[in-house]
């Protein structure tokens, strides 16, 4: 009798070994108290900060990892370092994970949009900018239809029709003032570039504007409109969107406290989103 109830407790062990290592163990991570996030110093850490003691009121811990680039956070993510990270926009997303066939990411919603600006050392509108003027951008070819569509929108190029948000640089039809474009500037250094006067104008991505002490609202000298459709989600491992903590980290940055806290911090800089 001994023997058979030892070999059921061995086999009911094995059962549950392995099913913990068909997942990776990883809905019992997220089924806990406490989730790791990985995050842009600015605005995205700040935003976190802010939510920590809502989450903590829903008997959550929230950790905050920060990164300075665009890269190691999916990384991190794809490793099982981080639970979830918040940083980038779907576009990028969805771009990662066509050039990484191990990240299996998802959007577990968005929170919200930093509007793109452009800068300039030299000029204080974009249509004093001269015939071959250089304008430095990122070399995140996801963010370059976003930027290019700006420039559009402010009549300095023309694109190819139906191109819009997709578009790359081979794309501009018209350049009437055969601007010059410098795209091989990594996005964490764009603002120094812009403080060391190089080029005649630099587009730059609010997080890290605001990061070099930069007022996008007030030092651009143009900007992208609130309707962007780039919106900053927090991404998880597929099959993480519904764990309890993420859930919760998602209706606390969704919350009216955490979407004051932007309006009134940001002052536009940021737009909260509710989706």
């Amino acid at each position: 009798m001994k023997k058979i109830i030892t070999l059921i407790l061995l086999l009911a062990l094995t059962t549950a070994l392995a099913a913990c290592g068909a997942n990776g163990g990883k809905d019992k991570k997220l089924a806990g108290d406490k989730i790791v996030v990985g995050a842009s110093n600015v605005p995205h850490a700040e935003i976190l900060e802010a939510a920590k003691p809502l989450m903590k009121k829903k008997g959550i811990d929230l950790e905050i990892k920060t990164f300075q680039d665009y890269v190691l956070p999916n990384k991190a993510l794809a490793n099982n370092e981080i639970d979830a990270n918040y940083f980038q926009h779907v576009p990028y997303l969805k771009s990662q994970m066509k050039e990484n066939k191990n990240y299996k990411f998802e959007n577990a919603g968005g929170i919200h949009i930093e509007p793109i600006g452009v800068y300039s050392k030299k000029y204080k509108s974009l249509k004093d900018l001269p015939n071959g003027a250089t304008i430095i951008m990122s070399n995140s070819v996801a963010d370059h239809g976003r930027m290019l569509t700006l420039l559009e929108h402010e009549g300095l190029i023309k694109l190819k029709p139906g191109k819009g948000y997709n578009s790359k640089i081979k794309d501009i039809a018209k350049n009437p003032k055969h601007l010059k474009f410098k795209a091989d500037v990594e996005a964490g250094l764009l603002p120094k570039a812009y403080k060391n006067g190089e080029g005649d104008a630099v587009l730059i991505n609010t997080n890290y504007a605001i990061d070099a002490g930069l007022n996008p609202q007030k030092d651009s000298i143009a900007i992208e409109g609130s309707d962007s459709p780039f919106v900053n989600i927090i991404a998880v491992r597929k099959g993480d969107k519904d764990a309890k903590t993420v859930k919760t980290l998602v209706e606390v940055l969704h919350s009216k406290e955490i979407q004051d806290f932007i309006k009134k911090k940001y002052k536009g800089a940021v737009v909260p989103v509710n989706k």
